[in-house]
């Protein structure tokens, strides 16, 4: 068996420490190689279903690939207060999944406050807000 079917074997029987050790060894950011390219998005969706939100988050100090994908896992678990954290701390892609997050669960006034708090220029963030207000929910 290849290392591609060991690593596909051991997601499977969710042997994490196996599967990202194997696919993390032969994983690139921006290869040039596509396939080590995709190995790297491979090892990032590897470390969110371990939960290894903590790697995650070193990593993502220097790799969009890494930010963008803990950033929507938080987002996926419903964890608004940790979106929101990074999001205080300069991540737009944070603060995009927490007023969509607070939009998603009904709390549209509490998404329009996060807006102004977090980003009142950011016209991105004015627009989410926007595409959940309904006539009646409207608070403009």
């Amino acid at each position: 068996m290849d290392w591609y079917e060991q690593a596909r074997t051991a997601e499977q029987l969710r042997d994490w420490d196996t599967a990202i050790a194997l696919v993390s060894a032969r994983a690139e950011c921006y290869s040039a190689d596509s396939y080590a390219h995709s190995r790297h998005l491979w090892h990032m969706d590897l470390l969110v279903s371990a939960e290894r939100f903590t790697q995650l988050t070193a990593l993502a100090l220097t790799d969009v690939h890494a930010r963008r994908r803990l950033n929507r896992a938080l987002h996926e678990r419903g964890m608004d207060t940790v979106l929101r954290r990074r999001a205080e701390d300069g991540d737009s892609g944070a603060q995009y999944h927490f007023v969509k997050l607070l939009c998603e669960t009904g709390r549209l006034q509490e998404a329009g406050r996060a807006v102004h708090d977090l980003g009142p220029e950011d016209e991105y963030a004015h627009q989410l807000v926007a595409g959940f207000q309904t006539p009646a929910s409207d608070t403009r």
